[in-house]
């Protein structure tokens, strides 16, 4: 027999029909409120991506304690990532990257590298497609698959998938679960446009980091060379302000208590 798992969307249709069923014997106009209501969220839980609505989203820690960790996004980066790698070394940080099945293509060597010095890598689709969650299920299997394809021929299986910019929709859940993947966000990120706006990086994140956070940051080059050292010593500062803020940085498979990845000998 199929088990049958009902997201919060699912109930939240439910009681919405009930309530307008019931509305409807005192006035038909009243109907429309708990209607329009579902459907508000439907149209505003995609870019909430801590909104467990369509499916169930990780987005923070779990393990009580005073830590976080911190993952990385859209690359490798051939500027960035070596930089980024010898920087984690230097404090001693465990971090997870999520990559793109086409960068991974492009640069294989970065993965091996990524994976070597013992980060956890992730699924980031294939392309980094912005608008991928609002194509057919289609295209959204074809990138996620593909990205997995490509990652597995490094010896690994991802098992946790972040969508471009975190956003979800109702088929993404399903697609997961066929995959023995799970969805992966964040609770505490900059807004630095994919290090397009790293000014005050690091004021921003440590303004907003807190226990059990999953700090959401990017590595890949900014557009603007001249300010690639900028944005390294912002990363730097990231690292030892979380310290000073009486903060651990974890793995993150040991914040969230499951794996990223599995690794095949």
């Amino acid at each position: 027999m199929t088990n049958l798992h009902l997201s919060l969307a699912h109930w939240t249709c439910l009681v919405s029909f009930l309530a307008a069923i019931l509305l409807a014997f005192v006035d038909v106009r009243l109907s429309l409120i708990p209607l329009s209501a579902f459907i508000a969220l439907c149209a505003i839980a995609p870019f909430r991506p801590r909104f467990s609505f369509f499916l169930p989203i990780i987005s923070s820690g779990n393990s009580g304690k005073l830590a976080v960790a911190l993952t990385f996004d859209d690359g490798p980066d051939p500027v960035s990532t070596p930089a980024l790698l010898e920087l984690l070394s230097k404090h001693k940080i465990c971090a997870t990257f999520f990559v793109t099945g086409k960068r991974a293509s492009e640069h294989p060597g970065l993965i091996d590298e990524i994976l070597a010095r013992g980060h956890t890598v992730g699924n980031h689709s294939y392309s980094h497609d912005n608008l991928i969650m609002f194509k057919s299920s289609k295209t959204l299997i074809k990138e996620i698959e593909s990205a997995q394809d490509i990652l597995e021929k490094f010896g690994i299986t991802p098992l946790a998938f972040r969508p471009p910019v975190g956003i979800t929709n109702p088929r993404l859940g399903k697609v997961l679960d066929k995959s023995g993947m799970y969805n992966l966000n964040f609770s505490c990120r900059a807004i630095d446009g994919g290090n397009r706006w790293i000014k005050n990086l690091s004021e921003r994140i440590l303004r907003r980091v807190h226990p059990d956070a999953i700090v959401a940051l990017h590595d890949v080059k900014p557009r603007d060379n001249t300010l690639f050292s900028y944005w390294l010593n912002e990363i730097d500062l990231i690292f030892s302000g979380i310290r000073k803020k009486g903060l651990i940085i974890l793995p993150l498979s040991e914040l969230i208590g499951r794996p990223v990845m599995i690794e095949h000998k």
